[in-house]
């Protein structure tokens, strides 16, 4: 293994590159014409890396804001397939003034490193920035070759990121079999205080999708029976009031499991939704794993208060479990009716197992820093790059160790205000992702 004072220089490293990346504005809105920050964040990755040795691929993927940044060290073993390393540097917009600190201040205070995309996911690029740069410059020689990916784009589906680099530039994952990324390796604590650290071997599929309603235009003083405006919310509301079926997959089912062989917890089916409920914080999470969802997010109609508009839009966040597409869609056509018009961008779900030397490699680096604790499989209700990484046979995990206080509600901290990590979370995780990447 690293000798300890020169993996703690690269835990310590990691604090200060997460606080930095935090300070770059990264936010992404969806919309091109409104990005900031990507470009700068893209190059200072790209100027920690060169300053450590590294020959970087520099790709500009849509657009004078849209960069995206890849490495890759040797292995010893080059006849094995290579591990990639990937995270995003992009993060959701925030409004300052909800929060105790600017969330661009990547402020390091009261044991926290502070800031948009501490959660998701700066901490996992700063860790793995920070690692990248320590093997190179002290010629450690991981067993296979590791490929350090930072991209573009993963909040708006990564169009301009992975799915770019997928479509455009494959060569780059050339002999990538394996790939570890966000949202997966973080600590829960159970009954006894006994922490579990949960590994994502899964994800729902996403479909991002646009209902449109056409009616006839008029006076809003009149009598209209054909309101864009009402048929439209009629639907909406029938959508977001709709409850999918229960499915127990088996990545939740094997999560389940554990959690029962470790507390004694019972989870029946027959009244499954409460049981998830004493999971406490992470049952949000896992209950969103239980059933598909159509959650409406945005309504757009009309252009002056005493006018009817002949159109009116609604924006829809659909999350469909692996395998319920067909009786997903079936359901939708007849939650929506004919009338209505769909259009939607769709990432599939990832889905793989809990096996192989590659689990067991991050199952010893967890438990070789916190010995007694256990690893969990867990399906993630959201997506991640692992979509598009997924087409090129690359088998995904989400694996950003950190262990974290009992107390901390971490799933609301995603997309939430005041996002934060622990610095003692952050070390732990290079520690962690250390041993794995020269075990794995």
């Amino acid at each position: 293994m690293t000798e300890p004072n020169l993996i703690e220089a690269a835990a310590d490293e990691a604090v200060t590159l997460t606080s930095e990346l935090i300070r770059i504005d990264t936010t992404n809105t969806g919309d091109p014409d409104t990005l900031v920050g990507e470009r700068a964040a893209a190059e200072y990755v790209a100027e920690k890396l060169t300053d450590a040795g590294y020959e970087i691929t520099y790709v500009e993927s849509g657009g004078k804001n849209r960069h995206n940044v890849i490495v890759r060290l040797p292995g010893a073993d080059p006849s094995r397939g290579a591990l990639l390393i990937h995270g995003h540097l992009d993060a959701v917009p925030a409004d300052a003034s909800e929060w105790s600190v600017h969330p661009f201040s990547g402020a390091i205070q009261d044991d926290y490193v502070w800031g948009r995309g501490a959660v998701d996911m700066k901490d996992m690029c700063g860790m793995a920035l920070a690692l990248a740069r320590h093997y190179k410059i002290n010629n450690i020689v991981p067993p296979r070759d590791l490929v350090f990916a930072f991209l573009a784009d993963e909040e708006a589906g990564g169009k301009y990121g992975a799915q770019w680099l997928v479509e455009n530039r494959p060569e780059l994952f050339e002999g990538v079999t394996e790939a570890i990324s966000e949202v997966g390796g973080f600590s829960i604590t159970l009954k006894d205080n006994v922490r579990a650290y949960l590994i994502e071997t899964a994800e729902k599929g996403i479909r991002w999708m646009k209902l449109r309603v056409r009616g006839t235009a008029g006076h809003g003083s009149m009598i209209h029976r054909d309101n864009a405006v009402t048929k439209l919310s009629e639907a909406v509301a029938r959508l977001g009031n709709h409850r999918f079926p229960l499915v127990m997959t088996d990545s939740v089912r094997e999560f389940l499991d554990g959690v029962t062989e470790i507390t004694g917890w019972d989870f029946p089916e027959d009244d499954i939704e409460g049981s998830v409920a004493k999971l406490g914080n992470i049952s949000r999470m896992i209950g969103a794993t239980l059933r598909d969802t159509a959650n409406p997010t945005m309504l757009t109609a009309g252009y002056k208060s005493n006018v009817i508009p002949s159109v009116a839009e609604a924006s829809v966040d659909c999350r469909i479990l692996p395998g319920r597409l067909e009786a997903f869609n079936a359901e939708l056509e007849e939650i929506l009716g004919p009338d209505i018009e769909k259009e939607w961008m769709e990432l599939p779900p990832v889905e793989t197992t809990f096996d192989g030397a590659l689990v067991d490699a991050m199952t010893n680096a967890v438990l070789a820093e916190d010995p007694g604790a256990r690893t969990l499989p867990y399906m993630l209700s959201g997506g991640t790059d692992a979509k598009s990484f997924q087409s090129l046979g690359i088998r995904n995990f989400g694996f950003a160790p950190l262990q974290l206080p009992a107390d901390l509600d971490f799933s609301a901290l995603f997309h939430g205000v005041d996002e934060r990590v622990p610095v003692d979370a952050l070390k732990f995780g290079v520690r962690v992702l250390d041993r794995f990447l020269r075990s794995a």
